[in-house]
Formats: structure tokens, C-alpha cells, sequence
């Protein structure tokens, strides 16, 4: 098993435990992929929700460019409610599982078919 499938079967079992949900492998698998070399390094692999510059980025780069979706208080508000289904004091917020739970969330799986 590579790097990445061991990391897919993390983010899995992070979605499982801390999220409460079953994950969609293949959903995840891709949205995994589509993070690209970022969920190799220890920085850009997570998630800093305290900082709202952070997820200024994950709305501007992930939501409206990547999902293709309006910029609109809706998407903060689904960051804020991603993060809060996580765990505001979990540490690793994994970058792969919130961009996984925000494309459920908008029903986008469409964009990684």
C-alpha cells in the first residue's frame, strides 16, 4: 500500500470516528487526489480553522474556483459548520476530509466524476 492509499484509509477513519459518518471511498479517493502533493506536507496537509485567513482560502480556492460555487455567506457558514462537525479542538483537521465533507455538503460529487 502506498503513501496515499494510507492516508485515504486515515482521512477514512477520521471521518468515521470523529465525523460520525461512512465515507464514500471512491468520493474520498478523489477528492484525496485532487488535493495533490499538499497532503504530503505536515503543514498544508491540514486545516488551521483558527485562523480565518485559512479558511478564506478554502473558500476562495477550494468552494468557488474548485466547486464552482457563489461566493455568498452560505459558504462560510458550511466551512464553520464543517469545522464544527470535526471537532473545533481536534488538532488535524485533515485537508482532504473538509474539502470531502464541504463537496457532501453542496452535493458537488458531480465535479470529481
Amino acid at each position: 500500500m502506498g503513501k496515499r492509499d494510507e492516508l485515504i484509509q486515515k482521512y477514512a477513519e477520521d471521518l468515521r470516528t470523529k465525523c460520525g459518518m461512512e465515507p464514500d471511498m471512491d468520493l474520498l479517493t478523489k477528492v484525496t487526489i485532487g488535493c495533490g502533493p499538499s497532503i504530503y506536507n505536515a503543514d498544508s496537509s491540514t486545516v488551521a480553522s483558527s485562523q480565518p485567513g485559512e479558511l478564506e482560502t478554502v473558500k476562495d480556492n477550494f468552494l468557488i474556483k474548485k466547486l464552482g460555487l457563489s461566493d455568498s455567506a452560505d459558504l462560510m457558514e458550511a466551512i464553520n459548520q464543517v469545522v464544527e462537525t470535526y471537532g473545533k479542538s481536534e488538532r488535524n483537521k485533515y485537508r482532504a476530509v473538509v474539502y470531502y465533507m464541504l463537496t457532501k455538503h453542496f452535493g458537488k460529487e458531480a465535479v470529481y466524476g
